[in-house]
């Protein structure tokens, strides 16, 4: 297979190249580049910029700001988008409900809320995991029960990520609970976060962050035009989402960024005569994980090609199993360069550690978590012995 760039391929690239690194603020992309956490608005300053000149949401409908580009030119857009250290657009709006609400909301509420949307005018957060229903996710108890012109909802979601700065949730709520199959009786709605009954309560993390909520509903009455699709038809909503989050997980160039970091801070680092990066066991170290990430590349952009064609490709299993491994590698290889100053958290310059060695611990445990969102290492090595190897 050629997989070469063609003439306009590369024409793209470069337009793609020029506009995120002259465009978008450096100070943002130095903050996702050194590993700093982002606020609020250096996300949603990023997202409206892109926006503005059509790039924050191309997979949608052209008639809600999507282009009509091949997979080939998303694939570019997104690794370019990663090698110049911008932040994604936010992945529960662009890839989630939005594409959810293009496909299968009323004119209503695609009119209201796809623009906003795109425009992180409003901010999103996913309303899918309950305390004992994560994997298990058809078992989920939240109940939505109709009176009239709404839903009263009562129930918990947990690990909902930065629901701290959401405006709406998007959640699976069940409808029936008699229903003979449990995928059967749930359903899409979105719910206005400022509503009555809905609590947000912080989850500190092992790595000192604040990232995820438990979100409370009691009694919080919704109206029914906010029911997405039909009643009971969620599940296949939610599969139809789950598909859209997993585009991009691959993370090539956000690993990329991470090896040429832990390269210079190597190069920096003093050992023996020379430094780190001089020392034959560090460098060789380091020589394969970019050759794993070239093998890496290279079968993404395999099945980038394959899917031009609308053919699903089990293969993407790979990348994204592969994907998270070699993220969490790089996490783990700054660590062990920024060796015991990887220790404090955010300790500021109140102490010598240089804040990228401060931020590499923090970082390596947060980076715990890709190996199971948009579907867990072991789902992934399931799906991979059943669809490529036929076991």
């Amino acid at each position: 297979m050629n997989l070469a760039l063609t003439a306009d391929e590369r024409a793209f690239r470069d337009e793609m190249r020029t506009f995120f690194r002259s465009e978008v603020p450096a100070g943002i992309r130095e903050r996702v580049a050194s590993g700093a956490t982002l606020g609020r608005d250096d996300v949603v300053t990023t997202q409206r910029i892109l926006n503005a000149a059509g790039l924050a949401v191309p997979h949608w409908p052209v008639r809600w700001g999507g282009r009509d580009w091949t997979a080939v030119q998303r694939h570019i857009w997104l690794d370019e988008m990663q090698l110049a250290a911008v932040p994604e657009p936010l992945a529960f709006n662009a890839n989630m409900v939005g594409p959810v609400i293009a496909a299968f909301g009323s004119d209503e509420q695609k009119a209201r809320f796809l623009p906003a949307t795109a425009n992180l005018d409003i901010w999103w957060c996913q309303g899918f995991s309950e305390p004992g229903s994560g994997s298990d996710l058809a078992s989920l108890q939240t109940r939505a029960v109709r009176d009239g012109d709404s839903y009263v909802i009562n129930g918990q979601k947990t690990w909902t990520t930065l629901a701290q700065y959401a405006d709406w949730i998007f959640c699976l709520v069940r409808t029936d609970p008699d229903a003979p199959k449990k995928q059967a009786g749930i359903s899409f709605i979105l719910v206005d976060l400022t509503s009555p009954g809905v609590t947000v309560r912080p989850i500190r993390l092992i790595d000192g962050s604040y990232e995820v909520n438990e979100v409370f509903f009691d009694d919080v009455r919704v109206p029914a035009e906010n029911l997405v699709g039909e009643e009971n038809a969620g599940w296949s909503y939610a599969k139809f989402l789950l598909g859209n989050e997993r585009t991009g997980v691959t993370g090539v160039g956000r690993t990329k960024i991470k090896l040429a970091r832990a390269k210079e801070h190597a190069a920096r680092t003093p050992l023996g005569a020379g430094t780190l990066l001089d020392d034959p066991l560090f460098a060789a170290r380091v020589a394969e994980l970019e050759n794993e990430l070239l093998a890496l590349e290279l079968t993404q952009l395999r099945v980038v090609a394959s899917s031009v064609h609308g053919k699903p490709d089990p293969a993407s299993s790979l990348l994204k199993l592969r994907g998270s491994e070699l993220q969490q590698a790089a996490t783990e290889l700054l660590v062990d360069i920024a060796g015991p100053d990887s220790l404090p958290f955010e300790a500021g310059a109140d102490i010598e550690s240089p804040l990228w060695a401060q931020r590499a611990a923090p970082a390596y445990l947060n980076y715990r978590k890709v190996s199971i969102y948009s579907g867990s290492s072991e789902v992934q090595r399931t799906i991979i012995a059943s669809s490529i190897l036929g076991l």
